[in-house]
């Protein structure tokens, strides 16, 4: 995925919460806000998909965790 940081943006010490974030328009935001410095929480219907994003998230030097979330 490609990051498209934000100049002069900052989100550190922001916790935000992005449901949908395991998979396309959702990672998208959820990597960018981890871009920009926050701890992001994915959540998502599937949990173990919303765990290997926030894994990948960490790996790549970002503060990320994974929650199971049902909207419907």
């Amino acid at each position: 995925m490609t990051r498209h940081p934000i100049p002069s943006f900052s989100l550190s010490g922001k916790v935000p919460l992005v449901t949908g974030g395991a998979s396309g328009i959702g990672l998208g935001i959820a990597a960018a806000m981890a871009g920009a410095g926050a701890t992001v929480v994915i959540a998502d219907i599937d949990e173990a998909k919303a765990k290997r994003e926030a894994a990948a998230l960490t790996e790549a030097g970002h503060r990320a965790g994974a929650v199971r979330i049902d909207l419907a």
